[in-house]
C-alpha cells in the first residue's frame, strides 16, 4: 500500500463530495491515475529515487534532492558545480556538494532551472491548495464546464482527468514542439489520464497558434497550466491580458514552488518537490524516499478540488497548486518530521 493512501483517500473523499454537486460524482481513486506502478520500471525507493532519476545528497549542512529528470538536466550539472564530469554525474555531485551548504546549492540550481531542493525546506499543514481571487467572477448558469489543459506530465493532466470523469468537456492543447513525454514513456497511464479529452495540437510559436489558444482560453470555463510564471510569455500570454479576456475564468495554476512568491522561478518535479515538502523517511538520521513522485497525485487531487471549489464560487479565481506545498501537507498529515 502507498505510504500516502490515507492522505489519497482523504482528498478524493472531497472530491466525490464536490464533483456530485456539480455534475457526476467522481471516484478518483478508481481512475488508475494516483499511481504509476506497472506503467514504469520502478524500484525500491530510498537515498535513490523509485524512477531512479532524483537522488538524496548530504551538503555541508544538510541535504538536498536532486533530480535528472530530463537529458538537458544532465547537461546543467558541470556549469551548477563548477567541474567536468564522465557518463556518470552522481559520484561528482555528491562529492562536491558535501563541501557546499544548501542555499548555496539550490542558488546555483534555481539560475540554471535544475530541480533541487532542500529537504523539508517548505511547510504547509493544509492539503487545500490556495484559492486566490483574480478576476471579476460570477455565477453561471448550469451547462458543461469547458476546460482548456494545457499542462502535461502528471499532476496537472490528473486534475483535467478528474474533471472530464465529471462531466466536463475537457480540450488538450499541446504544442506540437513540446510534446508530453509520458505519451511515449508510458502510454497506457497518459491514457488514464488524457483519454477522456479531446486533443488539438498547435504551433505555439507561430502568431495563429498563439491566437487559436487565447480563444479558447477565453471561452472557458477553467484553464489548467503547468509552466511557472515566466513561461507564460512563450505562450504568447500574460496573466493581465488572460483575466481581462475571462475574468471568470478558474485558472489552476501547476508548478513547483507556487506561482507567487520566491519559489516562483523554481523548476520542481514530484520526487524533488517531495522531499522538499518533508514527505520523506528518515532512517539513522538519513532520508529517504517514501514512494513514486508523491508530490504529483496528492498535487493533482489538490489541484482539482480547489477546480471545483473555485467554480462553485463563480470563477474569477487561480488556484495555486505547489507540488512542494501539497507534499509538505501531506507530510504534515502523515506526521512526518525531519530528524532531530
Amino acid at each position: 500500500m502507498s505510504a500516502i493512501a490515507g492522505v489519497l483517500a482523504e482528498q478524493a473523499a472531497v472530491i466525490g463530495r464536490l464533483s456530485a454537486d456539480i455534475g457526476r460524482e467522481v471516484d478518483a481513486l478508481s481512475l488508475g491515475i494516483t499511481d504509476r506502478a506497472g506503467h514504469l520500471a520502478l524500484g525500491e525507493p530510498g537515498r535513490v529515487s523509485a524512477n531512479g532519476a532524483c537522488r538524496l545528497v548530504r551538503t555541508a549542512d544538510g541535504w538536498i534532492a536532486v533530480n535528472l529528470a530530463r537529458e538537458d538536466d544532465r547537461d546543467l550539472v558541470a556549469a551548477w558545480l563548477g567541474c567536468a564530469f564522465g557518463a556518470e554525474p552522481w559520484a561528482a555531485i555528491e562529492a562536491l556538494a558535501a563541501a557546499r551548504s544548501q542555499a548555496d546549492l539550490l542558488a546555483g540550481a534555481d539560475l540554471l532551472g535544475l530541480p533541487a531542493g532542500a529537504v523539508g525546506e517548505v511547510r504547509f499543514d493544509t492539503l487545500d491548495a490556495p484559492v486566490r481571487r483574480r478576476g471579476g467572477g460570477r455565477r453561471r448558469s448550469p451547462h458543461t464546464l469547458k476546460v482548456v489543459d494545457l499542462s502535461a506530465m502528471w499532476a496537472g493532466p490528473m486534475c483535467g482527468a478528474i474533471l472530464a470523469a465529471m462531466g466536463a468537456s475537457v480540450l488538450r492543447i499541446e504544442g506540437v514542439r513540446r510534446p508530453d513525454p509520458t505519451c511515449t514513456a508510458t502510454p497506457r497511464f497518459f491514457e488514464a489520464l488524457n483519454g477522456r479529452k479531446t486533443d488539438l495540437s498547435l504551433d505555439l510559436a507561430a502568431p495563429d497558434g498563439q491566437a487559436r489558444l487565447r480563444d479558447e482560453i477565453a471561452a472557458a470555463d477553467v484553464l489548467i497550466t503547468g509552466v511557472r510564471p515566466r513561461g507564460l510569455t512563450s505562450l504568447g500570454l500574460t496573466e493581465a491580458g488572460v483575466w481581462a479576456a475571462n475574468p471568470s475564468l478558474v485558472w489552476v495554476a501547476v508548478t513547483g514552488y507556487g506561482w507567487t512568491g520566491a519559489g516562483a522561478s523554481r523548476v520542481g518535479f514530484g520526487d524533488d518537490t517531495a522531499a522538499a515538502g518533508g514527505l520523506v523517511d528518515w532512517v539513522a538520521g538519513e532520508p529517504r524516499f517514501l514512494g513514486d513522485a508523491l508530490a504529483d497525485p496528492v498535487t493533482g487531487l489538490a489541484a482539482a478540488a480547489g477546480a471545483l471549489r473555485a467554480v462553485q464560487a463563480g470563477g474569477g479565481m487561480l488556484v495555486d497548486a505547489a507540488l512542494a506545498r501539497s507534499a509538505a501537507a501531506a507530510a504534515h498529515s502523515l506526521g512526518l518530521r525531519a530528524a532531530a
